[in-house]
């Protein structure tokens, strides 16, 4: 194993190793007690900034910024295409023109990518997969409920072999975003990603994507959008999402 240096200990805090990296940090910290209680700190310190800035990232952008991106302010032209990218950026709809007529469209051709990513990021985390664990089921749902303003619930998998783990919230270019993470006998996950939908769309059938070897199986239904993630075999993964869809749509 190579040595673990200063910089692999703040990539671990940051969740960006790769698993077998990540191993290796873990085992070091096991012997190493102070440096987890470094690492600790560093993790409670993103915990801390995600709570006190996150609501920022949700909040609309200045209409001045929005008529800029669309080249109807007075801007040099040498800052245009700066300031589009900046406006497209913070909004999470990169390659995407902005308007009211696209939104919808734009957010279903997003939501597969997006939960993907989301499930790339926290599903290998081992110490902190989720932010409410399912011991606090209750407490998880109505949180995110109130940050989504919409009633969630948590899918129910046990009859497929999953368990729920928990669930956390996080930034969307739409908005708060919820997940929650599951998890069978072999340590295999899932992840359910809800965002808000513009409410203009009729419930969807599903779709399937795979995104970078992560399959997704995603709807829109009513005023809220829905994909469940995983890289386990193709029909589980159906299963899996059909039981969602009839629970969720009930």
């Amino acid at each position: 194993m190579n040595p673990v240096n200063e910089d692999d200990l703040h990539a671990y805090a940051d969740a960006a190793l790769d698993q077998t990296r990540r191993l290796e940090v873990e085992a070091w910290l096991a012997g190493h007690p102070e440096d987890a209680r470094r690492v600790d700190d560093w993790m409670e310190q993103n915990r801390a900034l995600h709570a006190a800035f996150d609501s920022v990232l949700n909040e609309p952008l200045p209409l001045d910024l929005v008529r800029a991106a669309r080249g109807r302010a007075s801007l040099a032209p040498r800052w245009r295409g700066a300031v589009a990218a900046i406006v497209l950026a913070a909004t999470g709809l990169g390659g995407f023109f902005i308007g009211r007529h696209t939104v919808e469209p734009v957010l279903i051709a997003a939501l597969p990518r997006d939960a993907a990513l989301a499930h790339v990021v926290y599903s290998p985390e081992q110490r902190h997969p989720v932010e409410v664990d399912a011991a606090h089921a209750d407490h998880l749902t109505a949180w995110l409920s109130k940050r989504l303003g919409a009633r969630l619930a948590a899918p129910d998998f046990t009859a497929l072999g999953f368990e729920l783990l928990g669930g956390r919230l996080l930034p969307g270019g739409g908005g708060p975003v919820a997940q929650f993470m599951y998890q069978d006998a072999g340590q295999h996950r899932v992840t359910l990603y809800i965002r808000r939908a513009s409410g203009q769309e009729d419930t969807t059938a599903f779709r399937h994507a795979v995104e970078n070897g992560i399959e997704v199986f995603y709807w829109i239904d009513r005023d809220m959008g829905y994909a469940l993630s995983g890289s386990i075999g193709h029909g589980d993964m159906q299963r899996l999402a059909d039981a969602a869809y009839r629970q969720i749509g009930r």
